[in-house]
């Protein structure tokens, strides 16, 4: 599953299939939100297959990323700024990839040593799942990987996000 380019979706609650396209709308794969409880995800290719995962592991709030035997590919991490969102995924022996976008901003750029290397963007999300397009511009990671990823991101700010709501008093 290494496209340039593919779509992708959450579920409304947050469990179950969804599929993953290619910008000629061709299933190339599935994303399994394994429980609405937790944030799991699992990439899954074409024959079934689980390629890769990714999820939070007990009390923390950094997102790993697994591939199919379950060894770690890397670690993303938010890290803290003020006017904007920035994230960092340590792929371990092939270095670190910042993941960023200006604060108000659906379009998220990936660099690896000041290279660009892709990007997603949440398409739509507003009375339905959100939507996301990846296009990736370089070999370096995977597509799977890349996904799980994106998906990481969104489930860091989902979780703060419902932190935020926690703490304010409201639903969390």
């Amino acid at each position: 599953m290494n496209q340039d380019r593919v779509y992708f979706s959450e579920n409304f609650f947050s469990a179950g299939k969804t599929d993953i396209y290619d910008v000629n709308k061709e299933k190339i794969g599935e994303l399994d939100l394994r429980s609405m409880f937790t944030s799991s995800v699992d990439v899954v290719n074409h024959d079934g297959e689980v390629v890769v995962s990714g999820r939070f592991p007990f009390l923390s709030n950094k997102w790993k990323v697994y591939d199919e035997l379950g060894a770690e590919l890397g670690t993303l991490r938010e890290k803290f700024t003020l006017l904007s969102k920035n994230y960092e995924y340590h792929a371990y022996e092939r270095g670190y990839y910042t993941i960023d976008s200006e604060l108000f901003s659906r379009q998220y750029r990936i660099e690896h040593d000041s290279s660009d290397i892709g990007e997603f963007k949440l398409v739509s999300s507003f009375f339905s799942s959100p939507v996301f397009e990846l296009k990736r511009r370089s070999n370096e990671l995977s597509t799977s990987e890349m996904v799980a990823v994106v998906m990481g991101v969104h489930a860091i700010q989902k979780r703060k996000r419902q932190g935020n709501a926690s703490a304010a008093g409201g639903p969390a």
